[in-house]
């Protein structure tokens, strides 16, 4: 398995125009947050665990397992802005059918256009996963690195992950 620090490599790779950036910064929570909506729905009681289980639960367990793997640090942040995304979605899946899925599908379907709109407009490359499916893990991770960057969180992996923009 790769390394945090050559995943965030490996995508930022494909992400060097600060537009392109920009609009992830957007469309990937937006994605992030659609995907936690729309699998809120079915929900499971059970009387072993204090909350339901949905397919977003088991989603972004799998999800945050995974990036604990790869940094507990940056895993714990994420398992943070998982438990908001999943609140927000358990709490829209619970409202009318109409809502939760004009609300899921307009925030999905809003969030991908953006994303297609920074790497065909600004970056001019196709998008990470395109390459490598993973990429659509790393993606969040990614949002969620760079905004921590920006006020100063770990710099020695910054300079790691953006080092052969120099070259």
């Amino acid at each position: 398995m790769k390394t945090l620090t050559e995943q965030l490599t490996q995508y930022a790779a494909y992400h060097r125009d600060r537009r392109n950036v920009a609009t992830h910064f957007v469309g990937i929570p937006m994605i992030v947050l659609a995907l936690a909506v729309l699998l809120s729905r079915p929900v499971w009681m059970t009387a072993v665990l204090p909350f339901a289980l949905s397919p977003a639960c088991a989603l972004f367990l799998a999800a945050t397992l995974y990036y604990l793997v790869l940094d507990v640090q940056l895993g714990v942040i994420m398992a943070i802005v998982s438990v908001l995304c999943l609140a927000v979605g358990q709490w829209l899946a619970a409202q009318s059918t109409v809502v939760w899925l004009v609300t899921g599908a307009g925030l999905f379907l809003t969030g991908w256009a953006l994303q297609f709109v920074g790497h065909m407009a600004y970056e001019h490359r196709k998008p990470a996963f395109v390459d490598d499916v993973i990429g659509l893990m790393i993606g969040p991770l990614f949002v969620l690195a760079e905004a921590l960057f920006r006020f100063g969180w770990r710099p020695a992996l910054h300079r790691a992950i953006r080092a052969d923009e120099r070259d």
